[in-house]
């Protein structure tokens, strides 16, 4: 099975600022000018900052880390320090229009009740998760035995706080569990270049260091 994966916008700031994530700058594009957006996990701030200058979005975040919700705080953002797998209950339903989490699902205790938890609250969820099925991850696991360290992927195994590692193939698997439709998906290699819409799952699996993901249902 296969879903279509629809093109999105083109984003000259993309290549214009390498200092920044490439997800987030795509994760900005994908949200609708004048949304009520909930960040979750929102680190820094840095997305939140982008939607509102730049989409002129309502944005809230919820922060596990302490040194991120200062952050926030210090650059006059609205967030609060919260608990991804335990505190997305007290939201009600359809409170945003979209609930993003970037770079964070593979973090979580419970990424399917956490997805769920999106689709719930947002009208469209919004992940973006760097990809175990990279061919460079399988390189690294075949040729020298050892737990991959990419650039999507930084930690050592012992300190990284990734602790559910998922491929393209598993995200589009677990979307159809929660009874979430594929709305939007881009694929990114190691060069933060687009792949082609038209490639099958496996390729992006192959080649993809990292997804970003528009659900709903």
């Amino acid at each position: 099975m296969s879903v279509t994966a629809a093109p999105v916008p083109a984003t000259a700031e993309v290549a214009d600022a390498p200092s920044r994530r490439v997800d987030l700058e795509l994760i900005a594009d994908l949200v609708a000018r004048g949304s009520r957006v909930l960040d979750i996990g929102c680190g820094d701030g840095s997305l939140m900052e982008i939607l509102q200058s730049r989409r002129g979005v309502d944005v809230r975040g919820i922060e596990l880390s302490q040194p991120g919700v200062n952050e926030c705080v210090r650059r006059g953002l609205s967030v609060i320090q919260g608990d991804a797998d335990r505190d997305l209950v007290h939201y009600p339903d359809g409170a945003f229009d979209y609930a993003i989490l970037s770079q964070t699902i593979q973090a979580t205790d419970n990424p399917k009740l956490v997805l769920s938890e999106l689709l719930r609250i947002g009208r469209r969820a919004v992940v973006s998760f760097p990809n175990f099925g990279h061919w460079s991850v399988r390189s690294s696991l075949f040729f020298k035995g050892r737990m991959p360290v990419t650039k999507s992927l930084s930690y050592s195994w012992y300190d990284t706080p990734n602790i559910h590692f998922c491929t393209i193939r598993d995200f589009v698997d677990l979307a159809r569990e929660v009874g979430a439709e594929v709305e939007t998906a881009v694929a990114l290699n190691a060069s933060g270049e687009r792949l082609g819409v038209r490639m099958p799952w496996w390729l992006w699996n192959l080649f993809g260091q990292q997804a970003v993901f528009v659900l709903k249902r």
